[in-house]
């Protein structure tokens, strides 16, 4: 079941605030908004790691397609890379089924709660002796561990759903990635707002960094490579007169990936024992963006990802196995 942060059984006062605030929010839809959390949400789905699809995705990354380091093709029997699950696991839905937005209606709470953003997420690889491996075929199990509802009280409603997914070995018992992804889901009526975020605590000098430039035939091939029709990563026309932005957006789980790849690249043998990452602000297509990370001892680093105007798009920290 997944759990209510701010739930139907709130004290009936803040339920009426609720109610009262959000203007453009009927009594109706935040019943079904609270049904929906109290139901059951689980997605089990089975995947082969193939080479012929990891070649795609590593083709797609400007650290692994050959440019900026010689080719090495993805060998079967070799443990995946950190982070390349990402690119599995997707529901298979037909067209009709999809949102209006082209995203999948899986873990998606009901209308109005229709625009959808990756907020951030963390992922963990408990054993080094227990790898995904390329070639074999796993299991990923999602769950809805918890919902939460923000700024209902100030007429901005938004629903922050965490999902958990363990990706285990077909004939293993103990997952080998353990995943937590927090979308971000936003009524229609909720403006969007432009002004870049501001970030702070960020270190002021980077040990290492990466610049490159994510066009439109990255978006498309990630797009295409993780079954994803948002269409806020291709129509321009979409992300501009019905999300607000100047351009189409640059996947969260894109720029995510890309900070685990500039830090394999500094240190090709590392073993990662946990990931964490977090979206500040949008990442436009076409637009030069730099991954930095600073080392806090030999087994943490802190990692970030700006733009050409310094404007910082994702944090993240990522922990070495000792």
């Amino acid at each position: 079941m997944a759990k209510l942060v701010s739930s139907s059984a709130a004290p009936l006062l803040l339920r009426r605030r609720l109610y009262s605030t959000s203007s453009n929010l009927s009594r109706l839809d935040v019943e079904a908004l609270d049904a929906w959390i109290a139901s059951p949400k689980q997605l089990v789905l089975r995947d082969k790691f193939s080479q012929e699809r990891l070649e795609d995705l590593y083709i797609t990354l400007p650290t692994r397609d050959g440019t900026r380091a010689p080719y090495r093709a993805p060998l079967s029997s070799a443990p995946l890379s950190y982070g390349a699950h990402l690119a599995f696991f997707h529901p298979r839905n037909p067209e009709s089924k999809l949102r209006p937005d082209g995203t999948d209606a899986d873990f998606c709470p009901p209308i109005p709660f229709t625009r959808r953003m990756w907020a951030g997420g963390r992922m963990r690889w408990p054993d080094p002796h227990n790898p995904l491996t390329i070639g074999e075929t796993a299991e990923s199990i999602s769950t809805v561990e918890t919902v939460a509802k923000k700024g209902f009280e100030k007429g901005t409603p938004m629903v922050f759903v965490n999902q958990k997914i363990e990706v285990t070995m077909m004939g293993r018992s103990r997952p080998s990635v353990v995943e937590e992804r927090v979308h971000v889901y936003l009524a229609d009526s909720v403006p969007v707002n432009n002004v870049p975020r501001d970030v702070k605590g960020l270190p002021s000098t980077a040990d290492f960094t990466f610049t490159f430039t994510p066009t439109l035939t990255t978006l498309f091939r990630f797009s295409a490579l993780t079954f994803n029709g948002h269409h806020i990563h291709l129509d321009a026309d979409y992300a501009k007169l019905k999300e607000g932005y100047p351009e189409r957006l640059v996947h969260g789980p894109l720029t995510a990936l890309m900070l685990l790849e500039v830090t394999i690249l500094q240190k090709p043998a590392v073993r990662i024992a946990h990931f964490e990452y977090r979206a500040r602000n949008p990442i436009i297509v076409n637009r030069p963006m730099t991954i930095a990370g600073a080392w806090t001892n030999e087994h943490n680093a802190t990692l970030w990802c700006t733009n050409d105007e310094g404007v910082v798009g994702m944090t993240g920290s990522v922990q070495l196995a000792e």
